[in-house]
């Protein structure tokens, strides 16, 4: 009888061992550690979860991944890691987080803007992701939350969505951004008529700000990229000097460059404004777009285009008047046709919408959002010819697959599981 219980209790320490040894081997794995058979697949398990996740996964979770990987299927490993709630309350939160401010900082409030983003990319199956700029949506916390309601004056309804701490993957709700905002449906344009870019970019200046930033953040190039002094320059502003210094070549030479190209563009803007109490609220937070809608006259221009696009008319009395929304495209031609335009598109229209379609269907949109993705996955720029080769072949899946951004995720993070 003595030497049954041994045996039983050598059976329990012996289990108790084993099962001690387990939980240390996984907790080598987390740890980077490569002790066990098989840990390299755990390891590149962990390492997709943390790229996308930035937290460790659970025990059940990384054994699920390192069977996806096993069987040659690193996407689907990275699927399971994007069902991490921190995958949408941190990584893409902070992807898009700089693009909704002119200091292109991370460390800002969640609003509209990057909450939309964020269901792009959750919805990403049915979502188109090139009608982030022009699509009539936004994004907000589901009503049952008990959260302040969607505002045109204020942040509160984000803010208390982040301090609460709920799963923007399970509580983020799509709906027509003309009926939060009250801006006719032809006068939405996805993120770029949001309140958080408005308050960013149409506020004061001449509004070619939040078409500069458009081209920044979601083209991947700033105004030196798209320089080109061929163009035309007959819808130049009367804002522009003629000659800066007193030196028309400046002008000729350099002005010339942007302003013939992006005037022209940016009139698709001329009736948006950003209002607040630029005396008592410094920074605009409690501000809210304005559009001068059909039938609306600004008092200033007699038309309906803001008074802002008439800012140091005395410049060039001779420049261009802004009479109207009317936009064309010049970088069609020259240069700049390496952007890869939509030849199904006109290159011409009315309004934001229209024009924002015209950006969001280029060849460099669909480039920069590959880019921007590998970078948030990989922690760096594509490289050598192999990150370039890898990066053009996502680009290729991601214009045949419908622009399913969420796919450029998981593909980037199973490029760089070995790393």
């Amino acid at each position: 009888m003595m030497i049954c219980k041994q045996i039983q209790i050598k059976r329990h320490l012996t289990g108790h061992v084993i099962a001690s040894w387990r939980k240390l081997v996984f907790a080598l794995v987390l740890l980077g550690g490569s002790a066990a058979a098989g840990a390299g697949t755990l390891e590149m398990a962990k390492r997709i979860h943390d790229r996308l996740a930035g937290v460790p996964p659970t025990e059940s979770v990384l054994l699920q991944m390192k069977s996806d990987l096993d069987a040659g299927d690193g996407v689907g490993a990275a699927m399971r890691a994007m069902e991490h709630d921190a995958f949408y309350n941190v990584t893409v939160k902070n992807w898009a987080a700089p693009w909704t401010n002119r200091e292109q900082d991370v460390f800002v409030p969640l609003n509209d803007y990057t909450a939309t983003v964020v269901g792009f990319v959750r919805d990403s199956e049915t979502m188109d992701f090139r009608q982030l700029l022009y699509a009539d949506i936004l994004y907000v916390g589901d009503s049952t939350l008990g959260l302040s309601a969607y505002s045109n004056s204020n942040n509160t309804h984000y803010e208390q969505l982040e301090a609460g701490g709920y799963s923007l993957k399970d509580n983020l709700v799509q709906r027509s951004q003309a009926a939060l905002t009250g801006l006719p449906a032809e006068a939405t344009a996805g993120i770029v008529t949001s309140r958080a870019a408005a308050r960013s970019f149409f506020k004061a200046g001449t509004n070619r700000a939040n078409f500069r930033f458009t081209l920044l953040n979601h083209l991947c190039m700033d105004l030196e990229q798209v320089h080109d002094t061929t163009r035309v320059p007959d819808r130049i502003r009367q804002d522009v000097s003629r000659s800066p210094g007193g030196d028309s070549r400046v002008f000729l030479n350099s002005c010339v460059g942007c302003h013939s190209g992006m005037d022209p563009l940016a009139q698709a803007f001329a009736y948006y404004d950003y209002e607040y109490d630029a005396d008592n609220d410094l920074t605009g937070e409690n501000g809210a777009i304005s559009y001068n809608g059909e039938g609306a006259t600004d008092a200033r221009t007699g038309t309906r285009v803001k008074g802002k696009y008439h800012i140091n008319a005395a410049t060039f009395p001779y420049g261009y008047q802004t009479p109207d929304d009317k936009w064309d495209n010049y970088w069609r031609e020259g240069p700049n046709q390496n952007l890869g335009w939509d030849e199904a598109l006109s290159g011409s229209g009315s309004g934001a919408r229209s024009m924002l379609q015209e950006l969001a269907h280029t060849e460099a949109f669909a480039s920069c959002q590959v880019s921007k993705v590998f970078k948030a996955v990989c922690l760096r720029d594509p490289g050598d010819a192999s990150d370039r080769t890898a990066v053009s072949d996502m680009l290729t899946r991601f214009k045949n697959g419908g622009y399913r951004i969420k796919q450029v995720f998981a593909e980037s993070a199973d490029y760089c599981k070995g790393e």
